[in-house]
């Protein structure tokens, strides 16, 4: 029995059923850009596994970090211990983040840090409630998931499940456009009614999961602006744009603002291993004063490890000419699309790259059809998309865009 029929018979995937019988591929080994398939076959990796693997895989920075760690030690309780890997690590991203933000509560995942950041916002404001944006889309777990869309997230099935919070319409006003002047007339009705409101929490400038929009830093400002000006706390989710993604280090530079708290996750660690980051104010540590919160795993050494590694490695490289480089080159191989039958929309920022389309994604016929041109893409719902890692050459991304265009366009 091959491994994919041993994994059909006992293992559920994420978003299928547990008797999904839809294309599944089995890798045997990855490194670089490439991941190769227990046929034999090479394919460009599009994803960064899921956003995450910036460096690619197999980088020697970051196995050297794990194998070092590892032989010191793996893990350690955090409450009432402390180790180096984990005050290192707090210390470099004080350093790379705004001045403003001085405390570091380690999560286990990027949910993880959604979850951490909704407590201390309602504790430290005494509220129970926070405003978001529909788009969004902030984790799979319960109080990540009531900052979801609520109607076009995947989460839709537990809206009775999870906390109501106040949603107003996703930002209209594109990515270096002008700001649209109503757009942000509902936030003003909202704030103006409602007394019972913590925080606002957005994925500044580009909303991920929920439909990878890119929303003008204007739209951000302003909408910063009217939420401290009524007394909210400001949390930012860069849990999928953190570390160089949409061209900046941090989504938030776009928009020349600083949130309350920062979540970060996902490229943190360069894919390894999970771990998610809630950077704070030192008003908001003291308002919250004990946080009540505290995974097995939180600040695991090993993930603290290769964290720091993988974030030094970034800033060490010339990252803003990589993301510009690859971002270009999906720019030259998605733009042909524009105006194609069945396309909708076609959007590049920074090393993203969106096909839009104007039906769901058929993924029986499309993963096949990707994987077949040598190209590892996810796509979902209308969206074909790619975000690959940022050691990409531009040989990698035109695999990648070759493969859309062929499946697209065949």
């Amino acid at each position: 029995m091959s491994l994919v029929d041993r994994d059909r018979a006992h293992v559920w995937h994420p978003y299928s059923p547990a008797s999904h019988t839809g294309p599944l591929y089995e890798v045997v080994a990855a490194r670089g850009t490439r991941l190769t398939l227990a046929d034999g076959r090479e394919v460009v990796d599009g994803m960064s596994s899921w956003w995450a693997a910036v460096h690619g895989y197999r980088h020697p920075v970051l196995d050297a970090a794990l194998h070092a760690q590892v032989d010191r030690f793996a893990h350690v309780m955090f409450g009432g211990l402390t180790h180096a890997p984990a005050v290192e690590l707090a210390e470099l991203l004080v350093e790379v983040t705004p001045p403003e933000l001085t405390r570091v509560f380690f999560a286990d995942s990027g949910s993880v840090a959604v979850e951490v950041a909704l407590k201390a916002v309602v504790q430290a404001t005494g509220r129970p409630t926070v405003l978001t944006v529909r788009g969004g889309y902030h984790g799979d777990t319960a109080g990540a998931m009531s900052v979801c869309d609520p109607e076009g997230g995947m989460h839709r099935l537990f809206g009775d499940h999870v906390k109501q919070q106040v949603f107003v319409p996703r930002p209209r006003t594109r990515f270096g456009e002008a700001l649209l002047p109503d757009d942000l007339d509902d936030v003003r009705r909202v704030l103006a009614e409602r007394d019972d409101l913590a925080a606002v929490v957005v994925e500044p400038v580009v909303q991920g999961a929920g439909g990878m929009w890119f929303y003008d830093p204007a739209y951000l400002r302003e909408l910063v602006r009217l939420c401290r000006a009524a007394g909210l706390l400001v949390v930012f989710d860069e849990i999928a744009t953190g570390f160089g993604r949409t061209g900046a280090l941090f989504a938030l530079e776009h928009a020349g603002v600083v949130p309350d708290v920062l979540c970060l996750g996902k490229a943190l660690t360069g894919g390894t291993t999970t771990l998610g980051a809630v950077l704070t104010t030192q008003d908001v540590a003291d308002r919250v004063g004990t946080l009540m919160h505290g995974p097995t795993f939180m600040a695991n050494p090993l993930a603290c490890a290769v964290a720091q590694a993988s974030v030094r490695l970034l800033l060490d490289g010339d990252w803003q000419a990589d993301v510009a480089r690859v971002g270009a080159a999906l720019r030259r191989g998605l733009e042909p699309l524009r105006g194609a039958p069945g396309v909708a929309d076609v959007r590049v920022l920074g090393a993203i790259g969106v096909v839009e389309l104007e039906e769901p994604v058929d993924m029986a016929v499309v993963q096949p059809g990707l994987v077949d041109r040598g190209a590892w893409l996810r796509p979902f719902g209308r969206l074909v998309y790619a975000m690959p890692p940022y050691v990409s050459t531009d040989a990698d991304v035109d695999v990648l865009t070759r493969a859309v265009r062929g499946v697209l366009l065949p």
